[in-house]
């Protein structure tokens, strides 16, 4: 899987051009003082110093002056959910609301401005940061759209509130499990309403909402989106059409996934033929902790349960086993501490059948994987599973007086998305933002993982970055990508920022790169308040997907 010469998951085509790059910063661990690079047929022929660029100013193309501006590997986007990010940037965000009121108003301004839409979609709220601390109930949005269909799903997705029009078009939704006359609807409940509404988005819609999606990653500097596409998120029709779109440009790169369960290499080929790289992504074996769903060893602080979990041990070892025989990626999402026992389990008893070797070498992963244990680390340490995982989570919903602490307990919370010791144990990680969940935001992502609110959980800037750049890749299965040298990929973007550093938050950190002499590639200062790097330019397998640079 690590060929060079291996196809690029999700590639457009490859520009013809030469371009030399000068007159800026390069940041490339060939040279950690490089200010110029050559792209040539789609990949990386140079990095250098701006003397040596003079050789290739009359064999290319075109000559691009950065005057000073710092020039970077795109970020790849480890798990989004792009027709759901896009349906958010085209319709109805709460992510803003400053109060229930306030979001009842949002509703009424939204219904009133679509009087034609068939269904009234929308989403991002969290009662969590209301003063009223309860989310909307059924009668005040059956009021609030005039009694139409509208589905609200909570900021995690795992819950949703809906209108009474939306629930009568779903026969049977109040006998299903997660329905809740009183309460954000979830389980079977909420998937079932989520279908209904979104059958009702046309197909052009859903394709203005993918392509707004598309160039908003673009113009934050991404150049490559994991879709975590499944039956129970958005449907066949929406993964295939989305790749369709990406493919052909110019666009972000997106490499698929589906969450289905594999039994045999019949069900593999079928995942294979929708375009996905894996049955993995959002393959549930839990839920949230916002909505409860998560599944822990011991209740919640705040409920007297556990969460539920949607698999068991023998069935994670199933589809691993299922994918690694067919040379298929397989992966879980999976936040709470027992759903995380249920799948290094399953992992281990896979690899008992198999073999330890080729379950890490299928490279399978693990989404979110934030309740871990010192057992779970180093059951993916040893599996080589990767973390997928969020730091705008903890941003969000960490410290001792979020959201987590208000679910676990402050004992409890504190433990959550461990990646520093992920790192000390030699895990892979991959950085995304789960969006909508957490908006498009590759620099803020970065600088959450630095600046962690649990200071023992902190990684450096470096850490990080290269976590959201080439940890993508390698996740995907390519380990020559990522990086600005010769030979890879020209994914790389444009950016305006103040001076470089080499970033260590604190003394946990270990400092000896922050030292001139270790000649380590700077990066911009990400100290949480300081104005995060603008983009100018976003390149795709030498393509310009987004341009600002000259404007």
């Amino acid at each position: 899987m690590s060929d060079r010469t291996a196809p690029v998951p999700g590639a457009p085509d490859v520009s013809e051009r030469t371009v030399l790059l000068r007159g800026g910063e390069v940041h490339s661990p060939a040279d950690p003082f490089a200010t110029a690079m050559v792209v040539e047929r789609g990949h990386i022929a140079w990095v250098g110093s701006e003397g040596a660029a003079d050789a290739f100013t009359d064999g290319v193309d075109e000559t691009v002056d950065l005057a000073g501006a710092l020039v970077t590997p795109a970020f790849t986007d480890a798990h989004v959910h792009t027709t759901a990010t896009g349906l958010a940037l085209t319709g109805l965000d709460l992510s803003g609301a400053a109060s229930l009121a306030d979001a009842l108003a949002l509703v009424r301004k939204h219904a009133a401005a679509h009087p034609g839409d068939a269904v009234l979609l929308g989403g991002g709220w969290d009662a969590a940061r209301w003063p009223e601390r309860r989310p909307p109930s059924r009668p005040e949005l059956d009021e609030a759209t005039g009694g139409r269909p509208l589905y609200l799903p909570r900021v995690d997705v795992h819950s949703a509130v809906a209108t009474t029009a939306l629930l009568d078009l779903v026969p049977g939704v109040t006998g299903l499990t997660g329905y809740h006359p009183e309460a954000p609807l979830t389980d079977a409940a909420h998937h079932a309403v989520r279908a209904a509404a979104h059958a009702a988005v046309t197909p052009a819609q859903r394709t203005a909402a993918q392509r707004a999606a598309l160039d908003r990653a673009a113009a934050l500097g991404i150049g490559t989106l994991h879709e975590c596409a499944g039956p129970e998120i958005s449907s066949e029709a929406d993964l295939t059409g989305l790749l369709a779109l990406a493919a052909d440009g110019p666009a972000p790169r997106v490499v698929g996934y589906w969450a289905e369960p594999v039994a045999d290499a019949k069900d593999a080929e079928r995942i294979r033929a929708l375009g996905a790289l894996g049955a993995a992504g959002d393959l549930f074996a839990d839920g949230s902790l916002g909505s409860h769903t998560a599944c822990l060893h011991a209740p919640y602080a705040d409920a007297d349960h556990t969460g539920k979990a949607h698999l068991d041990a023998a069935a994670i070892a199933a589809h691993v086993a299922a994918c690694t025989e067919a040379g298929l990626q397989a992966g879980f999402h999976a936040i709470g501490d027992a759903a995380l026992t249920a799948v290094v389990t399953g992992v281990r008893a896979a690899a008992d059948r198999l073999g330890t070797a080729r379950i890490r070498a299928a490279r399978h992963r693990v989404e979110h994987a934030e309740m871990l244990t010192p057992e779970h680390i180093a059951a993916f340490a040893e599996f080589g599973l990767t973390a997928s995982v969020q730091p705008a989570f903890d941003a969000a919903w960490g410290g001792d007086e979020g959201m987590y602490a208000e679910r676990l307990g402050v004992e409890r919370a504190r433990t959550l998305n461990p990646y520093a010791a992920l790192l000390r144990a030699g895990v892979p990680l991959a950085l995304g933002s789960d969006s909508p969940v957490t908006p498009l935001d590759p620099w803020g992502t970065v600088r959450a993982a630095a600046f962690h609110r649990t200071p023992e959980h902190r990684i450096s800037v470096r850490a990080a970055f290269t976590a959201h750049t080439r940890g993508g890749w390698r996740a995907v299965g390519r380990d020559d990508a990522g990086t600005l040298v010769p030979g890879a990929p020209a994914d790389y973007a444009v950016w305006r920022t103040g001076d470089l550093v080499v970033q260590a938050p604190d003394d946990r950190v270990a400092r000896w790169s922050t030292d001139p002499r270790s000649g380590t590639p700077g990066l911009p200062d990400l100290t949480p308040g300081a104005e995060l790097p603008f983009c100018l330019r976003t390149v795709v397998s030498g393509q310009i997907i987004f341009d600002r640079l000259n404007g």
